[in-house]
């Protein structure tokens, strides 16, 4: 089994100052055991990507439409024999549209589909494809909106037919979690 730490839109300094408290206590907490970290873009400053490379021993990262690092534009990993691609998002109109961005995991070969700019978070099974969306980290506002809530997901892969994803979302002063246990399709 491996665990995936996955966060976006951090948006730092420019729309945050840091990661609200509550939330980021939970992300430290499942960090200790992580294998790695991906980070969906819209980090906005180099002091973010060294902070977040610094939380897992494997990293990935994707360019944002707010960022102006050197990053690329998707990256795609293997983990116990499933398929990963990530994006930020921005490359689909309107944001967020799951056939778009269902063709974009096709074009990739991958079965699980991390992408971000929506600043709202999901858990969804879609045409065969798993998209997950961790929303904001900060809880910012995006350009179309966004839950306004603090919020990660912690991915358990399982085997190489399943996953488990924890979504961590703060509400108030309350940092709520949702399960979601998810088959890959063949």
């Amino acid at each position: 089994m491996a665990k995936i730490i996955i966060i976006a839109d951090t948006h730092i300094p420019e729309r945050a100052s840091w990661i609200p408290s509550k939330i980021e206590s939970a992300l430290m907490n499942e960090v200790k055991d992580a294998d790695l970290l991906v980070h969906g873009g819209d980090l906005v400053s180099k002091e973010v990507l060294d902070w977040a490379k610094s939380l897992a021993p494997r990293f990935y990262v994707v360019s944002g439409n707010m960022d102006y690092l050197d990053l690329p534009e998707s990256a795609k990993f293997s983990v116990e024999g499933v398929e990963f691609g990530v994006l930020h998002g921005h490359q689909v109109h309107p944001r967020g549209n799951l056939d778009q961005l269902t063709e974009l995991a096709r074009e990739m070969k991958v079965k699980v589909l991390v992408s971000a700019h929506t600043h709202r978070p999901w858990v969804k099974s879609y045409r065969g494809v798993i998209h997950l969306n961790p929303g904001s980290l900060t809880g910012v506002w995006g350009g179309g909106g966004g839950s306004m809530k603090p919020s990660f997901l912690v991915v358990n892969v399982l085997d190489s037919k399943r996953i488990s994803v924890v979504l961590y979302e703060q509400e108030g002063e309350n940092v709520r979690k949702e399960r979601f246990e998810l088959n890959i399709s063949s």
